[in-house]
């Protein structure tokens, strides 16, 4: 079974019948995986939907609802996540294509595979958390700040004082730089 296969669905029992009606729940295994970054889904998740299927004078009107998990991690701290996605979408599919953009009935089919794939994909968090107040990493050595929140480096030497510093680790008769007395 082909890709677009998987998210083909049969509207022969609608076709021209404004005013009917089918509501199915779906159980789609993703071919491949959806999005890219951070949050992911990956290939062979479940795709869980609702949807409704209503047939119409321009063609068949599809309101729906997917569930889904997605695997993440956390931006700030990288621990990896689950993140469950609930995302409604609302789609015409037209008896005649008039443009590229409108999706068409084909052959008393319709397919939903970009209608859920964007649906899916613009609702991926672009920053997911594991908590809210997630401290993230220590930005010298990685250390993570939720296990040690009190993780602290000696201040760094400013870069405009190292040649003074080196002078006075030339010279120990000058470690004390005082001005001489009058």
């Amino acid at each position: 079974m082909s890709q677009s296969e998987v998210y083909t669905v049969s509207v022969i029992d609608l076709m021209h019948k404004p005013g009917q009606m089918r509501e199915a729940s779906l159980d789609i295994l993703t071919p491949e995986s959806m999005g890219q970054g951070i949050a992911v889904i990956p290939m062979g998740t479940e795709l869980d939907l609702d949807v409704r299927f209503e047939s119409v004078h321009e063609g068949i009107l599809v309101t729906g609802e997917v569930f889904v998990d997605a695997d993440a991690e956390c931006s700030r701290c990288l621990e990896p996540l689950t993140v469950p996605i609930e995302v409604d979408f609302q789609e015409l599919f037209t008896y005649s294509v008039s443009s590229e953009d409108d999706h068409s009935v084909i052959d008393e089919q319709i397919n939903l595979e970009q209608v859920i794939r964007d649906a899916v994909v613009l609702n991926l968090p672009l920053h997911p958390l594991c908590q809210f107040d997630c401290l993230g990493l220590c930005v010298e050595c990685g250390v993570k700040m939720s296990e040690n929140p009190h993780h602290v480096h000696e201040a760094p030497v400013d870069s405009r004082w190292i040649a003074l510093k080196e002078l006075q680790q030339q010279d120990p008769l000058n470690s004390n730089l005082q001005p001489e007395k009058e």
